[in-house]
């Protein structure tokens, strides 16, 4: 028997007894009600959750991205400014999801669309403080390499040494490589990129990011210091997502 019609026939089988407790007493007959009717609550709970799990189960209509203007001011770039696309990442140097796109799909990127100068691929901030502890003072270690001229490699030493970040691990990656040991200590420990890295997060969450790694791509315009990104990729995508999307922007060219 369909489960929806268990309630109600164990009801009516209830019901049609009521016949011989015409001599019982009340609270008897009370008694009965109350079985009745907390069959038929348990029976509209069932019905709640099977709804319930069939909406959690149905498949989900991707989300729609609208052409969004980001700002790049003073954002690490590699590759030419002209470069008729742009590649924006939002990332946190904890993260393995990011880990695995720096290890698996940019270095591809950079070889067939970076250095071929189709691609301008632009680094913003997006340390997931909640989860990883470690995440934001390695942004600003690297925001604080890319005053000596050496974000990518920092980027780059953080990466390959993910589980050492913390900051004497840190000034430690500076010095390994070349890095003015003196003023990267000063730069770190005086906080000075704190608020850029927050202001990166929450540009980042006005645009709809919820997690790393998240890409923005988008034509050129004529003014480097914006753009505005037409297609948004999220997570740790093969690279030939990012070739296809790229291409069909491309156009050929």
């Amino acid at each position: 028997m369909p489960l929806k019609h268990w309630a109600a026939f164990a009801a009516v089988a209830i019901l049609a007894g009521t016949a011989t407790l015409r001599g019982q007493n009340s609270a008897e007959f009370d008694a009965l009600r109350k079985e009745i009717q907390d069959l038929k609550a348990g029976q509209q709970k069932i019905q709640a959750d099977l709804e319930a799990i069939k909406k959690a189960v149905e498949p989900r209509k991707p989300d729609t991205f609208n052409a969004t203007e980001i700002d790049l001011s003073g954002a690490p770039v590699l590759g030419k400014d002209d470069a008729p696309l742009t590649l924006v990442e939002f990332t946190d140097y904890q993260c393995p999801f990011c880990s695995r796109h720096y290890r698996d799909t940019f270095p591809k990127i950079v070889q067939d669309f970076v250095d071929t100068g189709k691609v301008r691929y632009i680094l913003r901030e997006f340390p997931l403080v909640s989860i990883h502890s470690a995440a934001s003072k390695a942004s600003e270690a690297a925001l604080c390499a890319g005053e000596q001229g050496k974000y990518w490699a920092m980027h780059q030493k953080i990466f390959e040494n993910q589980r050492q970040i913390q900051i004497d691990n840190l000034k430690a990656h500076g010095e390994n490589i070349g890095l003015d040991a003196g003023k990267l200590a000063e730069c770190l420990d005086s906080g000075k990129f704190t608020e850029r890295v927050k202001s990166d997060t929450s540009q980042g969450q006005k645009f709809g990011v919820r997690g790393t790694p998240s890409f923005f791509l988008g034509k050129t315009g004529e003014d480097s210091s914006k753009f505005t990104a037409t297609e948004r990729l999220v997570g740790a995508q093969p690279y030939d997502k990012f070739k296809a999307a790229i291409d069909a922007l491309l156009g050929g060219e």
